[in-house]
């Protein structure tokens, strides 16, 4: 198996905000549990707090350091609902699965700023978040989705905002229009991720860090993980790697591929600044999707570029702040002080992957750019459902989430063109 470093060139804004992050010690030998999960992201350290507050003898092992994946190092914003809109869900699935399904992204909102609240996790919370039209031909869709939204699904946060009123609550004249989402925000996702491990361990579950899986098997009832410092054996396994499955389990690689993605953060704007005066989060609709906000002390992080392959790019920085500069052009020459990018693991679909690979073992990944509150939420409904409570993980089970076509040797260069194909349409 290889293994890619999670780690791309620079050091995130994030880390600079949190000092030295706790360090969990590697496995020390072979162990047995309850319950093995393999990944420290979101998704395995809220699985993990909740099996080990439930009295569930927990391992689990991640191999870098908990937040160098996605989870530590994404734009923070929580979004609401799926990635798909409600109308693409009702289209595919009807109307009472595109309402579970929107129920689910609900709960995980709440759930995450629940969490932090409980205990204790000041993960510089700000509400709102702006979804701009980059085309005037998708204007109508915005306008008709708050309706739709309101109408059918009673979310009644959102609102449509004009040209005029994009402008005003961005600072810039690029978009031609978009919504206004009151109900809901973003967090600095490396902040929530120290506290949610934090949670974790003090509710008893074994941490490790820089520990690999080397290979999975499942037999006679029982999961067995290997690992450099010995096998772990346990009743029941999650797989919670996300973008970085880098073909341990080979069901999961062949549903969730990684993609890059880049986040650049200037100095601080001024109080002063007209850029995003609210403060609030911002994504566009562009395929190669923009995203950007203003941090708490006042600062740009923008995201924006991504790279289809492993490559690690030599120079983030001026491509991030070209693309601030077709935003707002009056930054052309900011400087930024932080870049950082990382892999984030996309399915075909777009929609999350869960599902039993093998006899007591499930896999949960591929959100898509989607992740924040839904990958957190989907670690607790893991628990819910080795505990026997209540199912919910069943309607993400549902999700209609084929494997990339092209088998192990042709699915990386059909994603690369596949994807290369669709930022050109952006721009034309």
């Amino acid at each position: 198996m290889t293994y890619q470093s999670p780690i791309s060139p620079g050091i995130s804004f994030y880390e600079a905000t949190i000092g030295d992050r706790p360090a969990y010690a590697g496995l020390p030998g072979p162990a047995t549990a309850d319950v093995v999960i393999i990944g420290g992201g979101f998704t395995g350290l809220q699985a993990a707090h909740h099996l080990a507050a439930s009295g569930k003898d927990v391992v689990l092992i991640e191999g870098a350091r908990f937040g160098d994946g996605a989870s530590g190092r994404n734009g923070g914003q929580l979004g609401t609902g799926q990635r798909a809109w409600v109308e693409e869900s009702e289209a595919d699935f009807g109307r009472d699965n595109a309402g579970a399904q929107f129920a689910v992204a609900e709960r995980a909102k709440a759930h995450l700023l629940d969490f932090a609240t409980a205990h204790g996790i000041e993960a510089d919370y700000r509400p709102g978040q702006i979804s701009a039209a980059h085309k005037q031909g998708y204007v109508k869709d915005y306008r008709d989705h708050v309706r739709i939204m309101a109408e059918d699904y009673g979310y009644a946060h959102l609102s449509f905002l004009d040209r005029d009123e994009m402008a005003q609550k961005l600072g810039s004249t690029r978009y031609h229009g978009g919504t206004y989402d009151a109900g809901t925000g973003h967090i600095n996702p490396l902040k929530y991720l120290v506290g949610l491990a934090r949670a974790a361990s003090k509710a008893g579950a074994r941490l490790h860090e820089n520990t690999r899986a080397g290979a999975i098997s499942s037999a006679g009832g029982k999961v067995t993980v290997k690992t450099d410092a010995g096998d772990i054996v346990a009743g029941s396994a999650l797989v919670a790697c996300n973008a970085f499955i880098d073909g341990l389990e080979p069901v999961t690689s062949a549903h969730v591929m990684p993609i890059r993605s880049f986040i650049g953060a200037t100095v601080p704007l001024g109080d002063d600044s007209p850029v995003i005066p609210g403060g609030e989060s911002v994504d566009d609709s562009r395929f190669v999707v923009r995203y950007f906000r203003k941090s708490a002390d006042g600062r740009l992080l923008f995201g924006g570029r991504e790279a289809y392959t492993s490559d690690n790019p030599t120079d983030i920085s001026s491509h991030i702040r070209r693309q601030i500069a077709e935003i707002y052009p009056a930054l052309d020459s900011v400087e930024i002080t932080h870049s950082w990018g990382g892999s984030v693991g996309i399915t075909l679909s777009r929609r999350p992957f869960v599902r039993e690979v093998m006899p007591n073992v499930t896999s949960i990944g591929g959100f898509s750019g989607h992740g924040v509150m839904l990958s957190n939420y989907c670690g607790k409904l893991y628990a819910d459902h080795v505990n026997g409570g209540s199912d919910e993980l069943e309607v993400m089970r549902n999700l209609k989430v084929g494997p990339f076509p092209g088998g192990d040797r042709f699915r990386t260069p059909l994603l690369f063109l596949a994807l290369t194909w669709f930022s050109l349409r952006d721009k034309f």
